[in-house]
């Protein structure tokens, strides 16, 4: 529920005291004597969904211009016929006011410099984590990350007809992702000048940095999960905290990718990186914009809402296409992520079929590993690492060329990459490593 209190003309003072015995509403009225003109105070309570249709009914009496509004939270209100009020507006749609929404928008955007600071801080500390490979300290840079406001703004801006409010959503971010960029390259690139970490390190080992360079079209879910939850439970009023981390997590630590492949030299790396950061911020956007859509958020003015139509629907058309031609590049690591898939069970059933001849039966398998050329899709199978254990004090049967004689590790299969099949020179190569076991 929500307290609400209007400093308004004392001329008018009539008409709004006949909308709020119209809708009845409980009100105090105070006479306002340090103004100049004079005026009148006054205080009623509602229930959060009644606030907004009832400023609309009293901005109606022409008291807008004229007049300042404060609306804050009320913990109990004792009346039957706020009772009354509060069942006769249960029915509607449970979302704060147009006004409330759009000052906590601007609320969850602190001052330039704050959001400078905290964004450095957030990538540096999320890069650290990626080099380190600990989810636990990329998941504390997502809880700094100041990423929620701008998102939120430029989808509140844009609905109500706000375009300072959009303007300045969009500029921060694009600013927090061109900053994030440069301070993650700038901190690795350090990172790896000073020694801080092993020159032999293999990124692609990294399992915190893998998971970046492969996302698939699952990747949107994540930020189609953050805009829609940001956007709820904006209109709904509540802490946006843990919502926020959830909008960090879906770009802070691609970010960081993208800052290592650049020092690293590493052009496929912060390309992929990328195309998961735009298609994560994109989405963000299209999806918290459809929801305060469809909770009927619209500008205070009628003449302003025709505006707000076709402005929403063209940057949501231009949000969709632009997901659509990026979701291309998901599309294909998603297939590739299937194919290779396919192509690792295949060869793991006929390394299995071979081993279990009689001929080496002595044989047991113990591992069977594929080394792709390149981490980023589409990826082609280089190398087939068999690991198998013979008894101590045997000579082990040779199971190389059976194991690369099978269809599979050949990679003929009808799993192909999209360039075509594999050629000769571009089979896999068939490693058998061998290791005593005491059976």
């Amino acid at each position: 529920m929500r307290l609400v209190e209007m400093l308004i003309p004392k001329q008018k003072r009539d008409v709004v005291e006949e909308v709020l015995d119209e809708e009845g509403i409980e009100y105090t009225l105070i006479e306002e004597g340090s103004r100049e003109e004079p005026s009148v105070v006054i205080t009623f309570p509602l229930p959060t969904p009644a606030v907004e249709s009832v400023l609309d009914s009293l901005r109606e009496t022409g008291i807008d211009e004229d007049s300042y509004t404060v609306i804050v939270d009320a913990e109990t209100v004792v009346s039957d016929r706020y009772d009354d009020l509060e069942q006769r507006f249960a029915q509607n749609t449970p979302r704060i006011s147009r006004e409330e929404m759009q000052a906590r928008a601007k609320d969850l955007t602190p001052r330039f410099s704050t959001y400078l600071v905290m964004t450095v801080m957030s990538v540096i500390v999320a890069t650290a984590g990626l080099l380190l490979d600990s989810p636990a300290v990329v998941v504390g840079s997502m809880v700094i990350a100041p990423l929620i406001g701008p998102a939120l703004g430029a989808s509140v801006g844009t609905v109500i007809n706000d375009r300072v409010l959009f303007r300045r959503g969009i500029k921060l971010q694009a600013i927090g992702l061109g900053i994030g960029v440069v301070t993650a390259a700038v901190f690795a690139f350090a990172i790896r000048t000073t020694g801080l970490v092993s020159p032999m390190i293999d990124l692609f080992s990294i399992s915190e940095i893998q998971g970046r360079l492969t996302p698939d079209l699952l990747s949107l879910v994540i930020a189609i999960g953050a805009g829609v939850a940001g956007a709820w439970t904006l209109t709904a009023g509540t802490s946006a905290a843990l919502v926020g981390v959830m909008i960090a997590a879906a770009l802070v630590p691609p970010l960081g990718v993208i800052g290592i492949g650049i020092a690293w030299g590493l052009p496929q790396v912060a390309l992929a990186a990328s195309v998961l950061v735009l298609v994560n911020i994109l989405t963000i956007n299209i999806t918290s914009l459809a929801v305060l859509w469809y909770k009927g958020y619209r500008p205070e003015s009628w003449f302003q809402q025709d505006e707000a139509r076709v402005s929403t629907e063209k940057r949501v058309v231009a949000l969709a296409v632009t997901i659509v031609v990026l979701s291309t590049f998901l599309g294909v690591v998603t297939y590739d992520t299937y194919r290779t898939g396919m192509y690792e069970e295949a060869v793991n059933e006929d390394v299995a079929t071979v081993l279990a001849s009689s001929e080496y039966a002595e044989l047991s398998l113990i591992d069977v590993t594929i080394d792709y050329g390149d981490p980023v899709p589409p990826r082609q199978p280089e190398r087939v690492v068999v690991t198998v254990g013979y008894p101590i004090g045997t000579d082990p049967p040779p199971v190389s060329d059976a194991i690369e004689s099978r269809e599979s590790v050949r990679a003929e299969s009808a799993i192909h990459l999209p360039t075509g099949p594999l050629v000769e020179s571009e089979r896999p190569e068939v490693v058998v490593q061998y290791t005593q076991t005491d059976q």
